[in-house]
């Protein structure tokens, strides 16, 4: 298999802006976008509106479909950004297994700011307080060698700008 299709993440907490930012840098490269939100099942959305943080059992399923999204596009050589929060490095595994050369963005924040966010934005199944805590106790962040970190507090075009510019001379 020819691996010349770019596979990219955009990772990070709830209120990071996996969605805006994955959406924007796919335009900037012409490539197709994914927001893996659009890929939990009804159960796990459920859960989400209660309140209820998603637990590996809940997310095992899901990451294999978006690992299979990752190697299809792979198998078609179509160039693919994928917004997951991809909070555990064993969740960034199973995504590699369909995308073995997957770039990684990874968006970063502190807790206030990231909760600022959360709270201004729009409807979204997943929101509060308690889910941001859970979601950052859960975060296992990748360190340099696995990402570019990137502090969210960028404007979405320059952590674009950046991210391309780091992970062409990296």
């Amino acid at each position: 298999m020819n691996d010349s299709a770019r596979c990219i993440l955009v990772m990070g907490v709830s209120g990071s802006g996996k969605s805006r930012i994955g959406r924007d840098l796919a335009t900037a490269m012409g490539a197709d976008f994914i927001d893996a939100d659009d890929y939990h099942s009804p159960l796990n959305v459920a859960k989400m509106a209660r309140g209820e943080p998603l637990d590996d059992e809940d997310r095992k399923e899901w990451l294999i479909t978006l690992s299979e999204l990752l190697r299809s596009h792979r198998l078609k050589e179509r160039d693919v950004v994928i917004a997951c929060s991809a909070l555990k490095k064993r969740y960034r595994d199973v995504l590699r297994q369909g995308a073995p050369t997957l770039n990684t963005l990874y968006l970063q924040g502190n807790r206030e700011v990231l909760l600022e966010r959360l709270n201004s934005r729009g409807a979204h199944f997943f929101s509060g307080e308690r889910m941001l805590d859970s979601q950052l106790q859960t975060l296992e962040p990748p360190g340099d060698d696995e990402a570019i970190c990137l502090d969210v507090r960028y404007s979405p075009k320059a952590i674009i700008e950046r991210f391309l510019a780091q992970s062409r001379s990296g």
